[in-house]
């Protein structure tokens, strides 16, 4: 098997609307969501970028498409900066397998119980540009179908924070803090 090159994205151009305030920078145990999130992402993969958020990958084609914008400008950017895939997570995504990478192999593929968490050839952006370009739903779910990705069940899903509730469960449970 040729090893590959994979870039992370931490998918952080949501508008933490139920969470109140900027769910990225909330903060768990002295650290950010969005530091957790990047660190978990360091430990696996070559790169880690941003997207949604200065500094960062801008989303494609435009800000306001949810996480399949910002997965699409990741794909673009790790595409022309010679890498084969994106491993994608949201920005509450830090408490993830140790080997997320290998769970998900080969992509395409995503998570069944957290679909944002995925990991996306660089070879399926056309079908992103796409998708994103109809007049239709974009959703993860859709993407995935269109790409035959697979539904993965990890062995350990991170918490779903959209609440300062789920917040404070995550502070009370999470593992590896």
């Amino acid at each position: 098997m040729i090893a590959q090159r994979i870039m992370g994205v931490v998918l952080a151009g949501g508008q933490s609307r139920r969470f109140g305030s900027d769910k990225a920078q909330a903060v768990i145990a002295g650290r950010s969501l969005m530091a957790r999130a990047t660190a978990s992402l360091e430990r696996q993969c070559d790169a880690v970028i941003v997207a949604g958020r200065e500094p960062g990958v801008s989303d494609r084609p435009h800000a306001g498409m949810g996480p399949l914008g910002g997965l699409n400008g990741a794909l673009h950017h790790a595409a022309a900066h010679g890498f084969d895939a994106v491993l994608a997570i949201p920005v509450d995504g830090f408490d993830l397998p140790a080997d997320l990478i290998g769970e998900l192999s080969p992509g395409p593929s995503y998570a069944i119980d957290a679909p944002v968490i995925g990991l996306w050839p660089v070879a399926v952006r056309g079908t992103l540009d796409a998708l994103l370009a109809e007049d239709t739903r974009h959703s993860l779910h859709a993407f995935a179908a269109r790409t035959g990705a697979r539904a993965v069940r990890l062995s350990r899903n991170p918490f779903n924070i959209n609440t300062p509730g789920d917040l404070v469960a995550a502070k009370d449970h999470a593992h590896g803090l």
